[in-house]
C-alpha cells in the first residue's frame, strides 16, 4: 500500500511506499509525528480515527483555517488492484469529512467495504481502568470489524436519545405519543447494537479461550446489561427520572465491557500495568484472527508504542503473531533497538518529515 498526507497535523507533505510488506515501523523522538500517520491511516475506515479528535484540530496544526487531504492505495485482497481512497475536509467545512474512491464521491459508511482497521494507543493502556464509555467505545470498534452496520445502529440510536431528553427536559409538558415513538426508536436500534456487542463478545471470548497458553494471559469477557428486550418499558418507567436526571439512565448506551484475567481469577483493572497491556494486546490479536476467520479479510493493525512495558520475551511473542496473521501492522517506538532483528519497511519521523531508512 501507500499513504500521502497533505497538511495534515505537523505533516506537511508526506508519502510512504511501504507496498505489502507484512511490518511497517516508524521511529523518532516524542512529538515528531508517528502517532500522526496512524491516525491518518485511521481515517480510511469508519469512524472518528484513533484519537476521536475533531477533525478541525487535524488540519494545518489543528487550525481550521485549511483543509487536509490522506490519500492512500489500499490491497485490500491478493491478487487484485489496488483501492485508491481519498479524505479530505476543506476550509469552508472544517468538520465535514469528504470521501473518494477510485476518484467518485462516496458515503463514509462505503469504506467499510474496503478498509477494516484495529488499533492500539498508549491512552488504551489503562482502558480496563477508565471509564465504562471508553470500554463500549473499544468494544464497539471490535464490532464493527465484525458488523458494518453496527455504526448506523448506534447513530439512529443516539439521534433517537438526544431527541427523547430534549423533549423530556423542555419547559413545556411531553408529548407522550411522540415520547413513545422516540423510546421505539430507541427500543429498535438499541436491541441490535445489544445484540451484535453480545455476539462480538460471545465469539471473541470462545476464541481466546481456545487458544494455546502462552506469553500473553487469557482473558475472560463478559458484557453488562446484556438484555435490552425490555427497553420500551424501561424507558417509559424511566421519564421522570430521566427528566430530572437530564439524560437517559436506561439502554445500551450504559453496558460495559468486563475483562478478568482468567488466569489469575482477577479484574483486569486490578492487574500490573504490564498485565494489562498484555491482556488488550490478547484481545486484539484474537479478534484480528476472528475478523479473518468470519470476512476473509485481515484488519489493518495500527499499534502505537504497542512494545511498551512489554518484557522481551513478550515483544518477540507479539511480532511472531503479527506475522503470523499475514496481514500488514504498522507500529511505532522511540527506540529501533525495540525492533531489532524485525524485517520491516522502515522510516525515521522527525518534525513532521518522514525519510526511509
Amino acid at each position: 500500500m501507500s499513504l500521502e498526507l497533505r497538511v495534515f497535523r505537523n505533516h506537511g507533505h508526506s508519502r510512504l511506499a511501504p507496498g505489502a510488506a507484512p511490518f511497517v515501523l516508524l521511529t523518532g523522538p516524542n512529538g515528531a509525528g508517528k502517532t500522526n500517520v496512524l491516525e491518518a491511516l485511521s481515517l480510511l475506515a469508519v469512524g472518528r480515527g484513533l484519537r476521536g479528535s475533531p477533525l478541525s484540530q487535524m488540519a494545518a496544526n489543528g487550525g481550521a483555517q485549511a483543509g487536509f487531504t490522506v490519500l492512500a492505495e489500499l490491497l485490500p485482497d491478493p491478487g487484485l488492484p489496488a483501492i485508491a481512497i481519498a479524505t479530505a475536509t476543506r476550509a469552508d467545512a472544517p468538520e465535514r469529512r469528504l470521501l473518494k474512491i477510485n476518484g467518485a464521491n462516496a458515503p463514509l459508511s462505503a469504506l467499510s467495504d474496503w478498509s477494516s482497521q484495529l488499533w492500539l494507543t498508549p491512552a488504551m493502556d489503562r482502558l480496563f481502568a477508565d471509564t465504562a464509555s471508553a470500554r463500549r467505545r473499544f468494544l464497539d470498534r471490535l464490532v464493527l470489524a465484525l458488523s458494518p452496520g453496527h455504526a448506523g445502529h448506534a447513530t439512529r440510536y443516539e439521534a433517537a436519545m438526544r431527541a427523547r431528553t430534549r423533549l423530556l427536559t423542555a419547559d413545556t409538558p411531553a408529548d407522550p405519543a411522540w415520547l413513545a415513538a422516540l423510546e421505539a426508536q430507541m427500543a429498535e436500534h438499541g436491541a441490535a447494537l445489544a445484540e451484535a456487542r453480545a455476539t462480538a463478545v460471545s465469539a471473541l471470548g470462545e476464541a481466546l479461550a481456545a487458544q494455546a497458553d502462552g506469553p500473553f494471559p487469557r482473558p475472560s469477557l463478559a458484557l453488562t446489561d446484556a438484555d435490552q428486550s425490555a427497553l420500551p418499558d424501561r424507558l417509559r418507567h424511566a421519564r421522570a427520572a430521566d427528566k430530572a436526571a437530564g439524560r437517559a439512565t436506561q439502554g445500551p448506551h450504559r453496558q460495559d465491557l468486563a475483562v478478568t484475567h482468567a488466569d489469575k481469577a482477577m479484574p483486569a483493572a486490578l492487574a500490573s500495568t504490564g498485565e494489562q497491556k498484555a491482556l488488550l494486546i490478547s484481545i486484539l490479536l484474537a479478534h484480528a484472527e476472528l475478523v479473518a476467520a468470519r470476512t476473509g479479510r485481515l484488519p489493518l493493525l495500527l499499534l502505537d508504542e504497542a512494545v511498551a512495558h512489554l518484557d522481551p520475551g513478550r515483544r518477540a511473542a507479539l511480532f511472531a503473531r503479527l506475522a503470523a496473521l499475514g496481514g500488514q501492522a504498522w507500529l511505532t517506538g522511540t527506540d529501533p533497538l525495540l525492533f531489532e532483528g524485525l524485517e520491516a519497511a522502515r522510516y525515521t519521523v522527525s518534525e513532521g518529515a518522514i525519510v526511509t531508512d
